[in-house]
């Protein structure tokens, strides 16, 4: 980890506990060697931060590239391994970047719905993170965070006080088989594969 990211991954989840109770349930899950992907619900603005803290490692994040304009956050984003997207459609440079990323043994967090619920309900899988598992067959490690949405919902303010908890899952292996077809309708159904182990994780 760089300073940055040290201080952000630190700073985050000290924040978290105070304002949001914040905890990880079965963090001994989590591959924290190899490339890994961990693939978690999006709620709100929270999640890349919390979800982030449940590996000991430094991952990467997709972030909006509208976000690189910004005085600051143009600077900051790219030294907490943040990798822009343009929301306009498929982002093929972006999936491009995630594969380089775990070709080179790293860790990437990603959202199987591709943007954050409207409602605080699931949504379904998009194809992006299919072809990135059978580009790369790295692992998926699938988690469920509960109460963000409710912390932070789309559209709406920030809410302190709000428990906040990221359940982790087992880990999902692909073998050559699941992939061997290729195509949309192959990349889907592993999004949706890794969707449904996310639905299927509730808390305690």
């Amino acid at each position: 980890m760089n300073f940055y990211y040290w201080l952000g991954y630190h700073l985050s989840r000290l924040l978290a506990q105070l304002f949001f109770g914040f905890r990880i349930l079965h963090r001994e899950r989590v591959i924290q060697t190899g490339p890994v992907i961990l693939a978690v619900n999006h709620q709100s603005f929270l999640d890349p931060p919390l979800a982030g803290n449940a590996a000991d490692r430094a991952i990467f994040f997709l972030a909006k590239k509208s976000l690189m304009d910004q005085p600051v956050l143009g600077w900051l984003l790219p030294k907490l391994n943040v990798i822009p997207v343009n929301l306009e459609g498929g982002d093929r440079s972006a999936l491009k970047a995630l594969i380089r990323v775990l070709s080179a043994g790293e860790c990437a967090l990603v959202f199987p719905e591709g943007t954050r619920t409207p409602d605080g309900s699931l949504q379904p899988a998009e194809p992006g993170l299919g072809l990135v598992i059978a580009k790369t067959r790295a692992p998926v490690v699938p988690m469920r965070i509960f109460g963000a949405f409710d912390a932070w919902p789309i559209g709406g303010r920030i809410r302190l006080f709000r428990k906040i908890t990221v359940v982790v899952g087992e880990p999902i292996y692909f073998s050559a088989a699941d992939i061997s077809a290729g195509g949309r309708d192959v990349y889907t159904k592993l999004s949706q594969r890794v969707m449904d182990a996310i639905g299927s994780l509730q808390l305690p």
